[in-house]
């Protein structure tokens, strides 16, 4: 008889669902890539009234301690999302033997280490492919796909409702205020968006993505990001005029023996497989010594793309309790003075203040590649490609022109 590993939920929404659906409609190719029928039994959920279709499918419990003390359930999926009691009850999981996988971004930023540990020590599998770009299988391309080979630069677009809003802004020229309006009604926008737009959200998969791609253990507190909500179509008009498209970007670049990682709008070249990334869709560029550079590109949500990841996930952790990542390779923060980028540089200035930005210009040791004046309803306006300046010197550079009255907006030029 076919050996059957059963399998519980935490959570049966949007993604939970769709888990749900694909591990009962694609059995077969299941069992012949898992070696085992995985059967769903149980979900956790707060009112089993809102999931009557599901009811005819899988138990559905509100008591977690009815998965947690099943001694049946070998695989356990967490789709509840937050922080709270998720950790808690991945933790109390994984000291009950039991596998799990999550797609919870958030926990696995904030606390993957911790977990990890908890993991390996009880001899169980925790695998997270969901948690960084849905669909998009990015974590098992970096630990299996380059596990020989030098990765120097990770670029994504990993954040789907941003992306959005940079599209309409960009190709439809709506305000970043129309642009969110319309990305809540469409649904690509949560009712509150700010760890969206505050670049919050891809701050935590740029953490994840660092430690796969560097070895290396970082926290959101430990580099600077930003969103897009202070962006304006200004810059976003300029941007296209100079051959570039704006796009929230997460880097994690590798300098010498230490790291960068950074989330904020960049300018990236018009003509880049990046900048053809629209509306929802996320993408992530890794460049590598012996492979040149590879585009990973797909749905960064969505309940059947995520859910794809889930599976795939549930699938290896049926045949193997190996960490997720065995790279470890702890590299220190490199230091603004040796992060050196072109830069994309947009003041607003009085006009007699112009002449003392130039002296300024020089006084920071910035080289100007291109220097434009324009005049709106804002008022005078300098726009300035840079040619490649090291961070720090951009810094203090924005502080001295704040200082004589300028308006400074910058942001890094990703090379092509």
């Amino acid at each position: 008889m076919m050996q059957a590993k059963k399998v519980a939920l935490l959570g049966l929404g949007t993604v939970g669902s769709g888990v749900l659906q694909i591990l009962i409609n694609n059995q077969a190719k299941i069992v012949q890539n898992a070696g085992c029928q995985l059967v769903p039994v149980k979900a956790l959920v707060r009112n089993p009234a809102k999931h009557k279709e599901a009811a005819r499918q899988i138990k559905l419990v509100t008591d977690f301690d009815e998965i947690l003390h099943d001694p049946e359930i070998e695989l356990v999926v967490e789709v509840m999302g937050g922080l709270h009691p998720a950790k808690e009850f991945i933790s109390q999981l994984l000291q009950a033997k039991k596998s799990v996988i999550t797609a919870n971004k958030d926990l696995i930023a904030s606390c993957g280490p911790e977990l990890v540990k908890l993991a390996e020590e009880n001899q169980v599998a925790l695998r997270y492919e969901a948690s960084v770009a849905g669909g998009i299988p990015i974590l098992n391309a970096l630990t299996h796909g380059f596990a020989g080979d030098e990765i120097t630069q990770v670029a994504g677009i990993v954040n789907g409702t941003t992306n959005y809003i940079l599209t309409q802004m960009s190709q439809q020229h709506m305000s970043f205020a129309s642009a969110l309006e319309q990305a809540q009604k469409l649904g690509f926008a949560e009712a509150d968006p700010t760890n969206d737009v505050t670049g919050k959200d891809a701050a935590f998969k740029m953490v994840i993505l660092s430690k796969f791609a560097f070895g290396t253990d970082i926290k959101v507190t430990d580099f600077h990001y930003e969103g897009i909500q202070k962006l304006q179509s200004f810059d976003v008009e300029q941007a296209a005029q100079l051959g570039y498209t704006i796009k929230l970007l997460g880097i994690s670049r590798k300098i010498g023996a230490q790291l960068f990682v950074e989330v904020a709008p960049a300018l990236v070249p018009a003509n880049s497989q990046l900048a053809q990334v629209d509306n929802e869709y996320n993408a992530v560029a890794v460049q590598s010594e012996a492979a040149g550079t590879s585009l990973f590109y797909g749905p960064g949500a969505g309940s059947l793309p995520t859910a794809n990841s889930v599976v795939s996930d549930l699938i290896a952790a049926s045949r193997t309790q190996q960490p997720f990542n065995l790279y470890n390779c702890q590299l220190s923060l490199a230091a603004p003075s040796s992060v050196i980028d072109p830069y994309y540089v947009s003041m607003i200035v009085p006009v007699t203040t112009a002449p003392a930005i130039v002296s300024l210009l020089a006084q920071h040791q910035i080289k100007a590649a291109d220097v434009q004046a324009v005049d709106d309803q804002a008022g005078h306006h300098l726009v300035i490609q840079t040619e490649p300046v090291a961070q720090q010197s951009l810094v203090n550079f924005k502080q001295a022109a704040e200082q004589v009255g300028a308006q400074v907006t910058t942001y890094r030029i990703l090379a092509e």
